[in-house]
């Protein structure tokens, strides 16, 4: 059940410097205000509350969600309407790519995408012509030490999890996306330190590619992930 793999570990390390780039305050702040919209107050909006408790794992202060939850349950002129877009392509060496984006610009926001994609060896497909290739599951990363991190593998896979990975102190950890709620809560009930705790896409028909190709994925993902407007951005690397 636990495994490795180059990409994943690619994928961690570019996730802390998502903040270096001052985009981690931005991509939360939309979370926030789109969960609003089923209502402002998180004990009765758990899909705000599980924003809530992203965004402040990130730092992100209190004033700034106050604002977004205020600008997200917000009516009339002062509303944003946000749009959920999910965008499908190909990449480098045929690498699939899948591309999530909160926008209160849909056309804004594909032109700049088909831009990206063009000027980095990649293209836009239509819908559906890679998503068949990914599965959205839960996705956690568990904080543990070397003391710790046997012990608490152990309790995870008593859980049942789809699978874990091993990142010396993060485990990666999926559950059926079906689950997600109540794996969280059971993660919860262990006492264990969630550093992420999401729906995520994972895939199912996993590429390899040599060292020299997986370096040009890397750059087109990362200026994907420069736009403002794009949320995650997945492939299907091994």
């Amino acid at each position: 059940m636990a495994g490795h793999s180059k990409w994943h570990s690619i994928r961690h390390k570019k996730g802390a410097n998502d903040k270096k780039r001052g985009k981690i305050f931005t991509k939360h702040a939309r979370l926030i205000m789109l969960a609003a919209r089923n209502g402002g107050d998180p004990s009765l909006n758990s899909s705000l509350r599980q924003a809530i408790e992203n965004a402040k794992a990130e730092n992100v202060p209190n004033d700034n969600i106050k604002r977004a939850i205020a600008k997200g349950s917000s009516e009339g002129k002062d509303a944003t309407q946000l749009h959920e877009v999910l965008y499908e392509g190909y990449g480098p060496d045929k690498s699939a790519i899948l591309i999530e984006a909160l926008t209160d610009n849909k056309n804004r926001t594909f032109t700049n995408i088909r831009n990206i994609m063009n000027k980095n060896a990649g293209n836009l497909g239509a819908s559906g012509s890679v998503a068949y290739m990914f599965e959205k599951v839960g996705f956690f990363h568990v904080k543990v030490t070397s003391n710790n991190k046997e012990e608490v593998m152990l309790e995870i896979m008593e859980l049942d999890p789809l699978n874990i990975i091993d990142h010396k102190d993060l485990l990666e950890v999926t559950c059926k996306m079906e689950d997600f709620a109540n794996f969280k809560k059971k993660l919860d009930d262990l006492n264990l330190i969630l550093e992420t705790s999401k729906l995520n896409y994972i895939s199912n028909m996993p590429l390899d590619i040599e060292t020299q190709a997986m370096e040009k994925v890397i750059s087109l993902i990362e200026k994907l992930e420069e736009d403002d407007d794009v949320l995650e951005v997945y492939t299907n690397l091994n």
